[in-house]
């Protein structure tokens, strides 16, 4: 075979390898900074890259095409947020929502990365509701709540409440799937889908770094956990000190999670919620290009601090694997 056709298991795989290939095959004449792109800012069929100047965009956009073409990939519907790199690629390689503009006075639009909406004007993460009339049911519930995709956490106080809904339905062993809500259940479910439209206001810029910044002198990653009868979660942010000594936090990721059916004690949720701290600062140890100078891991819980700080009490299974998990992936200290 000299063609891999499209909709196989393992084409998406083989894809996948042959484009690493060709970022191999080229690093020599292309530079490490395009074949870097290539090996980590691709996902199946988009390529998602940040650079600091709109010179270096161009010079990555012209390498990273030029590259491709050498595996036989072309790589097209360009978009940045900034006019002037826009203008420098062809427009049949353009977006389609930017083919039609005129970009020296049209608003830029909107355009999903990965899922998420990225507003170009604006340079900013954002929602796009549209609330869907599904029946008042389990189903319903569960379907309008799955349409709000957030990898990254933007919205998990606020989804957190209905996914305590759900729990609370999943309790009732009367209720099916497709049962109508009582009246209690009900309200609960009407106020917060009364609220939806409000995540349309939450805007999370793209950039860590703000543009009048100066050169960043010190990195640090700050993970916050905490816990309740309802849920526990984790939060982490970027902390930025430039060479004047100004500082700049922004947010990075987050997550939440409801407590389980089953009866667990505020002290093992908050460990469990440090527990998500530590895998959480892995993920981002892999995914920010930048270096970290430290990642530090806080939580209110002085119980968990005790767990992670003893080396001699044997505690009981529950507590001893996430006390292992922590003290693994991070210092007690």
């Amino acid at each position: 075979m000299t063609v891999r056709h499209f909709g196989a298991v393992s084409s998406p795989s083989c894809s996948n390898y042959a484009l690493r290939k060709t970022a191999n095959d080229n690093e020599e004449e292309y530079g490490r900074a395009v074949t870097s792109t290539m090996r980590r800012n691709v996902s199946v069929d988009n390529c998602l890259c940040s650079v600091s100047t709109e010179v270096k965009a161009k010079e990555q956009i012209e390498g990273l095409s030029q590259a491709c073409a050498k595996g036989g990939f072309r790589r097209t519907k360009f978009i940045c947020n900034r006019r002037s790199v826009l203008e420098s690629i062809p427009e049949e390689e353009h977006s389609k929502d930017v083919k039609t503009l005129d970009l020296n006075y049209d608003e830029l639009p909107m355009e999903r990365a990965l899922g998420v909406q990225w507003c170009l004007e604006s340079d900013t993460f954002r929602f796009r509701i549209t609330i869907k009339d599904k029946p008042l049911t389990r189903r319903g519930i569960l379907s309008t709540v799955s349409s709000i995709y957030d990898p990254l956490g933007f919205a998990a106080p606020f989804t957190l409440n209905t996914n305590k809904l759900l729990q609370d339905l999943c309790k009732d062993e009367k209720l099916g799937w497709d049962d109508e809500l009582p009246e209690s259940y009900r309200n609960r479910w009407e106020k917060w889908r009364s609220e939806l439209p409000l995540l349309k206001r939450i805007l999370v810029p793209r950039c860590v770094k703000p543009i009048d910044f100066g050169e960043v002198k010190s990195r640090q990653v700050h993970i916050f956990s905490d816990a309740s009868s309802v849920g526990y979660g984790s939060v982490a942010y970027l902390r930025l000190c430039d060479n004047e000594d100004h500082i700049h936090c922004s947010f990075l990721m987050g997550k939440a999670r409801l407590a389980p059916i089953k009866a667990v004690t505020i002290p093992r949720l908050e460990l469990t919620a440090a527990t998500v701290s530590v895998r959480l600062g892995e993920i981002l140890k892999k995914e920010l290009h930048e270096t970290i100078d430290i990642i530090q891991y806080h939580t209110d819980s002085v119980t968990v601090l005790r767990y992670i700080s003893n080396d001699r009490k044997r505690f009981q299974v529950f507590v001893a694997n996430r006390v292992q998990t922590i003290r693994n992936l991070a210092d007690p200290s």
